[in-house]
């Protein structure tokens, strides 16, 4: 059988032909759908990232391999996993359901991604499937820095800053949007000692202080490479 384009970007080819399109059809378009599949597959997924980490970085600590774990398989990461193998043009969906964009949700495209590799396993087991899950993120861990990978900017500024013993930032809200719909906060971040101070905006407090960090760290960082 010739394998589709997307079984050959999956190095993977179905013996079951019924898995292979199962895995791929949303609920909208029938009553057999893809969500138990998508839940076998966030399962193996997280263990087969969990034991990839823990043999690329024998020294990382617990809570290390598990804050980067938890971006590795966060919605967003597997969206952009999605869209890398073009799963919208094999999703089967309601013409309704295209119509509301459900081509390009990334809540769909990350389901159909876990619901693929729930079918990889039940079609071949675990060998494969996990040689899917590694092909897929060994590139990814090539690029990442460890130290900084899936930190809060919050986080990573104040480690920054009590590296170099320099006092931790404060936040403030200096602004609340409430002509807006949704209502839109906007926070500052102020290092005192280096006469800094850098603002973001969020739909609420903690969005606003994150970004405010982001900005604050970009300028430190610019800084340090100047």
């Amino acid at each position: 059988m010739t394998p589709t384009a997307l079984e050959q970007l999956l190095d993977y080819t179905f013996s079951d032909r019924s898995l292979f399109e199962l895995a791929l059809t949303h609920r909208s378009f029938s009553e057999d759908h893809n969500e138990r599949l998508e839940l076998l597959g966030d399962s193996i997924l997280s263990g087969s990232v969990t034991a990839l980490l823990y043999k690329r970085f024998p020294r990382l600590s617990e809570g290390g391999l598990s804050r980067i774990r938890s971006n590795l398989v966060r919605e967003s990461t597997l969206h952009e996993i999605a869209v890398a193998l073009n799963l919208s043009s094999w999703l089967r969906l309601s013409d309704a359901e295209i119509s509301a964009g459900g081509l390009v949700r990334p809540s769909i495209l990350a389901d159909a991604f876990e619901a693929v590799l729930g079918g990889v396993f039940l079609d071949g087991g675990f060998p494969p499937a996990e040689r899917l899950v590694r092909r897929i993120y060994t590139p990814v861990l090539d690029t990442i820095d460890i130290r900084h990978f899936g930190k809060d900017p919050k986080t990573r500024l104040q480690e920054l800053l009590q590296a170099k013993r320099v006092p931790v930032p404060t936040y403030r809200i200096v602004a609340i949007f409430d002509d807006e719909q949704p209502r839109r906060y906007e926070s500052e971040c102020v290092i005192t000692s280096r006469g800094l101070r850098t603002t973001g905006i969020g739909p609420n407090r903690r969005v606003a202080e994150r970004e405010a960090a982001h900005r604050m760290l970009s300028i430190l960082e610019t800084r340090t490479a100047a």
